[in-house]
């Protein structure tokens, strides 16, 4: 059954500021603004666990490009000159987001710039650096039976793969499944997309179905690749981040409620995509194999703290799941 809404695309721009009303999600109030704080958590938490990887060497990527504040003639984070140890060090003194939103921002920065004078560049970079669209929902907009507050609209397709994308929905119809991947591989997602990665260096798990993005309609088994190990048995039927460096003293200042923030560096992250139902979309039972990189669109992404779990019998093709996801996104299908 094809799925029918008008699509948002990530801006053409490396440095732009997303509308607002995009996908009708946010009125623009001045209060919901402050939930993009989330984000940035989000986005350092993504960075800190791409630092600490094992693997950092072939998933840190994009490695930072900062301008020394002390020589702006020269570069004090290079992709060519790379010193984990040093990134580690500015990483680990950037302030909370939370104690950021505290007090005023000119005095938190110049405590921030005593600990480490690159630890505002730093971060100024991991939100300018981030290219997807990433937007909190709020609460009257979530998936419930996700059983997380975190849950965010997440579209990292530039607009030429979303119009390639829209193209073949119209030609085979699409649908929704799950894509778990671990926290410490979306850094390097959100910046360059959702790519097939079966027999390259990026690979962690096996490929035994082929080549191709794994997908699978049952959240059990994305969860399984995300990290996380403890599942919910039982089955139960905001604001727009700026990407530029320009807007992170605006978008800190903000007063936001607490409990919105991400505290854990435990997290545990799953994405809910639309994918073509195409001959190509290969069904090995419950786990999908889509070898066609732009027949695969993330779009909502959803995190989970310490403690929190996730339902393990969700069917993205159950009639009355589907139903909710289109309520979320404001679409309908025919």
């Amino acid at each position: 059954m094809p799925i029918y809404y008008n699509d948002p695309a990530v801006c053409t721009r490396e440095l732009c500021v997303f509308s607002f009303n995009t996908l009708g999600v946010m009125s623009g109030a001045a209060e919901d603004v402050a939930t993009g704080a989330e984000v940035v958590d989000l986005l350092v938490a993504m960075c800190h666990a791409a630092l600490e990887s094992a693997r950092k060497s072939i998933i840190f990527d994009p490695y930072p490009s900062v301008v020394d504040p002390h020589d702006p003639k020269s570069l004090a984070f290079n992709p060519k000159k790379r010193s984990y140890e040093r990134l580690q060090r500015a990483l680990d003194s950037i302030t909370s987001i939370r104690e950021i939103t505290q007090g005023p921002y000119v005095e938190i920065k110049k405590q921030m710039d005593k600990l480490d004078p690159l630890a505002h560049p730093l971060l100024q970079w991991i939100i300018s650096s981030n290219r997807s669209h990433i937007v909190k929902l709020p609460s009257s907009r979530q998936l419930k039976f996700m059983h997380t507050s975190h849950q965010f609209l997440l579209l990292s397709s530039p607009p030429a793969k979303e119009a390639r994308f829209r193209t073949a929905r119209k030609l085979h119809g699409s649908t929704f499944a799950f894509h778990g991947s671990h926290i410490e591989n979306w850094h390097s997602i959100l910046r360059n997309g959702l790519v097939n990665a079966s027999y390259t260096k990026l690979q962690l798990h096996g490929a035994a179905y082929g080549k191709g993005i794994y997908l699978s309609p049952i959240s059990s088994i994305s969860f399984g690749y995300s990290g996380k190990t403890k599942v919910k048995q039982k089955y139960l039927p905001s604001s727009v981040v700026c990407i530029t460096a320009k807007c992170v003293i605006f978008l800190l200042q903000c007063q936001p409620t607490q409990s919105r923030f991400l505290q854990s560096r435990n997290l545990n992250c799953v994405a809910l995509c639309e994918v073509i139902t195409s001959k190509d979309l290969q069904k090995h039972g419950n786990i999908w194999v889509c070898p066609i990189s732009d027949h695969v669109c993330t779009r909502f992404f959803f995190v989970y703290e310490d403690g929190q779990v996730g339902d393990a019998n969700i069917n993205t093709q159950d009639v009355r799941i589907q139903k909710e996801i289109l309520r979320v996104i404001g679409g309908q299908s025919t």
